[in-house]
């Protein structure tokens, strides 16, 4: 019962719809029917200000670190009857599942990296300081910001495996990973025909 709980507690959070409640506090708006149409931090700093991105990027982030963190320690000490190494990234992938299907979007979110980012923070912090040095030199060299979470995010399960990390946590890891590729495959098709939109720098007006 307590491990059913915890799952759907750390649903809940990941669910929080940052960015729709930014855009919709501030602008009367609906972020999913504006710019790129993602409920991320990205499509925030375009369509909002690039300030109020990088509040609902921190915000995301945190979804994921205190399910991985606080919530696994609080179930843990429980008896959760899961192994102990395992059993946070299992409570950040459900975080990341409940960002990318909202339950207070029907069912629709964001990508899940920045989810993803504060559960590997959480649980693998060495790893994740990798995909971060990845992610920022593939964006400083491209301004695409979907290449460089795709590029880094395919890098953890791979790191998490050369890291010496259970077969269990690299499986799960590898599966988190396919599915932010995959919410990415829009971005893909962009790429692949030169139309993906830069991000830019410049102040938003």
């Amino acid at each position: 019962m307590e491990t059913l709980l915890s799952l759907l507690v750390c649903y809940i959070i990941g669910s929080i719809p940052t960015s729709f409640l930014v855009a919709k506090y501030l602008k009367g708006i609906d972020i999913r029917e504006h710019g790129s149409g993602n409920a991320g931090a990205t499509n925030t700093a375009r369509v909002v200000g690039k300030g109020w991105g990088l509040l609902v990027l921190a915000v995301d982030i945190l979804k994921g670190l205190i399910c991985a963190t606080l919530v696994a320690k609080l179930f843990l000490r429980w008896g959760v009857p899961v192994d102990g190494h395992v059993y946070p990234l299992i409570l950040g992938a459900m975080a990341i599942a409940g960002h990318i299907w909202s339950v207070f979007l029907g069912f629709r979110g964001g990508k899940g990296i920045a989810t993803s980012s504060g559960v590997f923070i959480g649980v693998a912090p060495k790893v994740f300081l990798v995909a971060l040095v990845i992610w920022v030199a593939v964006f400083l060299w491209k301004r695409y910001v979907s290449l460089a979470s795709i590029i880094s995010a395919v890098s953890i399960p791979l790191m998490s495996s050369v890291t010496g990390y259970p077969s269990l946590f690299v499986l799960i890891s590898s599966a988190i990973c396919a599915v932010t590729v995959y919410k990415h495959y829009p971005n893909i098709k962009r790429l692949v025909r030169g139309e993906e939109h830069a991000f830019e720098f410049k102040k938003h007006g």
